[in-house]
């Protein structure tokens, strides 16, 4: 079995269509019918699945998967992950990366300070963003976008982040600095 680094994630099972084992399946490739083009899809404890898409509905592809034949069958893959092996994608395009590939990078400030690492990509509809851990035990969303990342090094392992304001600052410093200036600007409209 591979390790779960060299595997990138395609999709998820997320319900059942009908009675003869069709399942809803949320794909994360960027046309979600080619959750199924790049050959049997592999699951965390190690089964095969080879599946065949047969269309779509609220928001998941609908697919056939070669074995199962019945909606109990289906109902027990509810919730399964579907990983298909890093080198069966093709390379991303200049300036484009695998989700997979930004996960583990180490994080730093493009001064060189430290910062953590990548532990996540999400887009939660505004364009992506990666969690960074901080080593000081919390985390930081930050937009995945030209303006704050300066660099991206998948070979190197790392990915440079610019000082963009807001990022990274400690929120009850933040909260107070905001409280200050509120002050200062009562006062004025005071005199």
């Amino acid at each position: 079995m591979s390790s779960a680094s060299s595997r990138v994630c395609l999709g998820v099972i997320v319900g059942v269509k009908g009675l003869r084992g069709e399942v809803r399946v949320k794909s994360f490739t960027e046309d979600p019918v080619d959750v199924a083009a790049y050959g049997p899809l592999a699951t965390e404890d190690g089964r095969s699945f080879a599946l065949t898409v047969s269309g779509a509905a609220q928001g998941a592809v609908i697919a056939r998967i070669k074995g199962v034949a019945d909606r109990n069958a289906a109902e027990a893959l509810k919730g399964l992950k579907l990983y298909v092996e890093r080198g069966a994608l093709p390379a991303a395009d200049d300036g484009s990366y695998y989700h997979a590939d930004l996960v583990g990078l180490a994080a730093e400030l493009v001064s060189g300070e430290k910062l953590g690492k990548v532990t996540g990509v999400f887009n939660f509809g505004a364009g992506d963003m990666i969690d960074v851990a901080i080593d000081e035990g919390r985390s930081e969303l930050v937009p995945f976008n030209d303006v704050t990342i300066a660099e991206v090094d998948v070979a190197g392992g790392v990915i440079r982040i610019n000082p963009v304001k807001g990022l990274f600052e400690n929120d009850a410093e933040a909260d107070a600095e905001e409280r200050r200036k509120e002050e200062v600007g009562q006062e004025d409209d005071d005199t």
